[in-house]
């Protein structure tokens, strides 16, 4: 099988190329904007491509499935005028066209990787997410990333290109950057943290587990045209998950029992709300139909994945 990979700077689309390049039935090619860091010597890589006006013709030839990684993700400080033009151009538009080439190409399936924030922000206050809930986006990001569902479905009745939407949750492991990176550091510092009371549920991903399921979406047959929730199948609390990263760390916590409602108050009074959010509401996804369907469960535990995501830390 061969397989191509957008956005394979990135996060998830490295550790896809890697992984999948080391199974003897995959062929793997990549495509980045530019070149930053060497792909194992099997990987093909493609530089120079974007989504938007780029000649992906050679790139795509003899292209059984293409993983589509490549995205316009939350810019910290954002200075562009019209937010969600500038992410439609990418998420949406350029989703859609990428698609199109590679139906025309003869590509047999193409899989998107979406976002949680599709379904929305939380899940305060009611069941977790599932495949089959009605989108309710509340971000330019999330209405981007539902826009081009919207549209690769379509483009599936119209042309027979297979269409797998995945939306992760948070993802992490070794080399995770961002906010889970930010807590790691937190906690490494034995830094005394007002989160020994919060009783939330969230969500998340190993970076093993998710390439897994994409491994499996690559050649399950019944993967066709359908939306997936993916996750390590293991929700904590934000309480909880400090606690897992500073034994992954060999670190002590100190936690300091704040009410929740009270962190709440104090983070909208300093304009951090959606951060507040994050750390002290829940987000929960349900992957059961991974299983009925796909009949797939998370092979890696998450304190498997933290003690990973903790030794890389500690090595860098």
């Amino acid at each position: 099988m061969n397989v191509l990979i957008t956005g394979a700077n990135g996060f998830v689309g490295r550790a896809l190329a890697s992984h999948l390049a080391a199974e003897e039935a995959m062929t793997v090619r990549v495509a980045v904007r530019r070149l930053s860091r060497p792909f194992p010597a099997s990987v093909d890589v493609r530089d120079n491509l974007d989504l938007d006006d780029a000649d992906w013709s050679s790139a795509l030839r003899t292209i059984d499935v293409v993983i589509h990684c490549a995205a316009r993700v939350h810019v910290r400080n954002d200075t562009a005028t019209d937010a969600i033009a500038e992410f439609r151009k990418t998420n949406t538009d350029g989703t859609l066209k990428l698609a199109k080439k590679a139906a025309e190409a003869g590509v047999k399936r193409f899989i998107y990787l979406s976002t949680i924030k599709v379904n929305g922000n939380s899940t305060n206050d009611r069941p977790p997410f599932s495949a089959n809930d009605i989108p309710a986006p509340t971000d330019p990001y999330g209405m981007s990333k539902m826009e081009a569902e919207i549209g690769l479905l379509e483009l599936a009745k119209k042309t027979g290109l297979d269409i797998v939407i995945i939306r992760p949750p948070l993802v992490y492991g070794p080399g995770v950057k961002a906010n889970f990176l930010s807590l790691m550091r937190l906690v490494n510092w034995s830094i005394p943290m007002p989160f020994g009371r919060i009783d939330n549920k969230r969500s998340f991903v190993a970076i093993d587990n998710l390439v897994d399921f994409i491994k499996t979406c690559c050649v399950h047959p019944s993967a066709r045209n359908q939306i997936f929730m993916v996750s390590d199948g293991a929700d904590l609390s934000t309480t909880h998950l400090i606690r897992m990263i500073g034994q992954a760390l060999g670190k002590p916590t100190y936690l300091i029992p704040t009410p929740s409602n009270l962190m709440f108050y104090a983070a909208r009074m300093f304009g951090k709300a959606e951060i507040a959010d994050r750390l002290i509401g829940s987000l929960q996804v349900d992957i059961e139909k991974n299983n009925y369907l796909l009949n797939w469960t998370p092979p890696v535990k998450m304190d498997d994945a933290l003690k990973q995501t903790a030794d890389m830390f500690l090595k860098r």
